[in-house]
């Protein structure tokens, strides 16, 4: 009878080991996939659900974006190009925007319906952005240029809907202008 109690206990503890250690091991793997999506996502890209009207037409409510982080690590950002960037007034915030202008680029402060045009340039370290849609977007002709420190990634291609797959349009706006460069 003792005998029986100790095999028993034996395979008691065997048991705990065997799930201790898939236990262990699972939580092992979570570990280093997580660390893997994480790199992933922050050194590479990222999904982005758009929300709001400020990107009409090109980039509409709830279509899907793939946004990717090298262009940005490697300062490659260009005028033209949509970014994703944390918002200067709430950086819980991200905001889907187009670049109008690089740093020492001179940039048109004014509304598209004002009679007389503002300009200013763009400071070193910074960008200028704004929305394709004028009329209905918060962008720097409310908040000023905004640090390129700010940019988390170039959006590079529409993922949703189906219909619309593949990269983006130019600016229906018109608004990119020269830099002090170009002109020169």
């Amino acid at each position: 009878m003792h005998g029986r109690s100790i095999d028993s206990f034996s395979q008691q503890v065997e048991m705990f080991r065997s799930v201790l250690g898939k236990t262990l091991g699972f939580v092992g793997y979570t570990v280093q996939y997580g660390c893997i999506a994480h790199c992933a996502f922050e050194y590479i890209g990222e999904v982005v659900v758009c929300s709001g009207p400020s990107m009409e037409p090109t980039i509409v409510n709830h279509d899907i974006v793939f946004s990717e982080r090298m262009s940005r690590q490697l300062c490659k950002i260009r005028k033209g190009d949509i970014v994703i960037a944390k918002s200067p007034s709430d950086p819980k915030i991200n905001i889907c925007k187009r670049v109008i202008g690089l740093e020492g680029d001179k940039v048109c402060t004014s509304s598209p319906s004002d009679l007389f045009k503002a300009h200013t340039y763009v400071p070193k370290g910074h960008v200028w952005l704004e929305g394709d849609n004028l009329r209905n977007s918060t962008d720097s002709r409310n908040y000023g240029p905004v640090p390129y420190a700010l940019i988390r990634g170039r959006v590079c291609l529409k993922l949703w809907p189906p219909d619309s797959f593949g990269t983006l349009s130019e600016s229906p706006t018109r608004r990119i202008t020269e830099s002090r460069s170009d002109s020169d």
